[in-house]
């Protein structure tokens, strides 16, 4: 149950709100498109349409083309393909509804322009608050309400019941809302995979196939519609890449940008990958970093680090003390601004002190 004040405020909110932009994280994945996404759709049933009254998602940067099916994927605005629009959209805005993220830098240049604008603004997220609990920084967003559930699996999940306790009466979900809520519930868990043993959540999963979802639709479209590229690229990755430090049960693994351009990379093709060697027998961590190649006008490459974990075996304070990144126990995120080897060495002369040989 989300806290019975905030969804009063929030309702208050979101009903005296004339322009609201849904936003979330860079490098948009299945949770981030999902709970955008049926924010959306719900706002969109349940505001009426007048010509003062506006609708918006915005992204950072490009989301990969196997979410593009997903029904309003089209209404989307990319904030690194169209700036100056959504700069005034930012700036017009009168309530902002921030999911699958709590601090500005995970949404890029966005967060300076988001935090520019006063307006209210409500966050629902399920990543740990690292930001809270590190007075030194000052990184999480200026709110108005906070909805932040660490113990849930998917942001996705969260709108769900944010959705179900402002509705007055009961909840009626569309199929376009259950299909977005689905997306996010299934690609953030692995297909049910991990961080899925509640049985609550699988209640949830009913109401949305007697909604209309059709779960096998859902994952053929998101797991079965990649490139032979890709493919080539996950055999390279696995057979050439890949590391194994057998004494701390870590498998590291690397792909520069120059080898991402030899198996023409497309966004979201590495997307899975990081979660390969846990089904290695005695692999318990996965580290994967990916370069991102440096812009014009800046000087260095961004190189993005994925970690991924089984059991009672954290991997976010490491994310988050060595690569400015964060997020859950077992998956989490950071990043460099270097090279590749940089971030090796980097890895190399911390992982001791943060993972375990158990």
């Amino acid at each position: 149950m989300l806290d019975a004040s905030y969804i009063s405020q929030a309702r208050e909110l979101i009903n005296s709100a004339k322009h609201v932009v849904i936003l979330t994280h860079m490098a948009p994945d299945g949770d981030a498109m999902g709970s955008a996404l049926a924010m959306y759709h719900w706002l969109n049933d349940q505001r009426p349409t007048t010509n003062d009254q506006r609708l918006t998602v915005i992204v950072p940067n490009a989301f990969p083309s196997f979410y593009a099916w997903m029904p309003g994927a089209d209404k989307i605005h990319v904030y690194e393909n169209e700036s100056a629009a959504c700069d005034a959209l930012l700036a017009e805005a009168d309530l902002m509804i921030c999911t699958d993220f709590s601090e500005p830098k995970r949404i890029g240049p966005v967060g300076e322009k988001m935090m520019q604008n006063t307006c209210p603004k409500i966050i629902i997220d399920h990543h740990p608050a690292v930001a809270a609990a590190d007075p030194t920084t000052n990184d999480q967003l200026p709110t108005t309400i906070t909805f932040i559930h660490p113990e849930s699996p998917s942001a996705s999940e969260i709108v769900y019941r944010f959705i179900s306790e402002l509705s007055t009466v009961n909840c009626q979900l569309s199929t376009d809302i259950a299909t977005c809520v689905y997306t996010g519930m299934m690609t953030d868990t692995g297909n049910f995979s991990f961080n899925s043993n509640h049985a609550e959540m699988y209640e949830i999963v009913a109401d949305l196939v007697r909604a209309g979802v059709d779960k096998d639709a859902v994952y053929n479209a998101i797991y079965n519609q990649h490139s032979a590229d890709r493919m080539r690229l996950m055999g390279y990755f696995l057979y050439r890449k890949m590391r194994i430090i057998k004494d701390y049960h870590v498998a590291l693994i690397t792909l520069s940008a120059d080898e991402l351009d030899r198996y023409h990379y497309q966004v979201g093709d590495t997307e899975g990958f990081v979660n390969l060697p846990l089904q290695i027998k005695d692999v318990y961590y996965s580290v994967f970093m990916r370069e991102e190649r440096a812009k014009p006008g800046t000087p260095n490459s961004r190189i993005r680090i994925s970690f991924r974990s089984q059991g009672d075996r954290p991997v976010n304070i490491f994310a988050h003390e060595v690569f400015r990144g964060g997020g859950h126990p077992n998956a989490s995120g950071g990043e460099l601004f270097g090279t590749i080897e940089q971030a090796v060495q980097r890895f190399y002369a911390n992982y001791k002190k943060y993972l375990s040989k158990n």
